[in-house]
Order: structure tokens, then sequence, then C-alpha cells
């Protein structure tokens, strides 16, 4: 029988590192407006690298539907072939 593995709590450590990151900031004296516009070029940041990744996943979802195309009528030539023979 095949045991759910457990699934740590990283919660603690992703707001003890935010905590520590803000506290670094301060300590070198970037004010929270630094900070907050630090941020949020961030996030634009990931925003599009989110975007490109759904473009690209999407390109290769359609790449794939058109493998499994020629697969299946690459099959169906070859099923036809061996009806015809017998």
């Amino acid at each position: 029988m095949d045991w759910p593995m457990a699934q740590r709590d990283t919660t603690r450590k992703t707001r003890a590192s935010r905590r520590a990151q803000t506290e670094a900031a301060s300590a070198k004296g970037e004010s929270l407006t630094d900070r907050l516009e630090s941020l949020e070029h961030e996030r634009e940041r990931l925003v599009g690298e989110l975007d490109s990744a759904r473009q690209r996943i999407a390109e290769l979802e359609r790449l794939n539907d058109l493998a499994v195309n020629r697969i299946d009528w690459v099959l169906d030539s070859l099923h036809n072939l061996v009806e015809q023979e017998s």
C-alpha cells in the first residue's frame, strides 16, 4: 500500500523570510516606498514571465495535439493497409 507523503508547511518559513528581507532592507536604509517600488517591479516581471509561460504551454499543447493527430492518421492508414491485404 502506498502511503501519501506528508506535505511540509512552508508558511512560517516564507513569512520569516519576508520579515528578514524587510528587516535587511530597513538596515540598508531602504525606505518603505523604495521597497514597495521594488516589489511592484518584481511583480510586473513575474506577471510577464507567467504570461510567457502560459503562451508557451498553449503552443506546446497545440503541437502535442498535432502530433497525436498525425499518429492517429498513420495508425488508421496502417490498419486500412492490413485490412486490404486480408
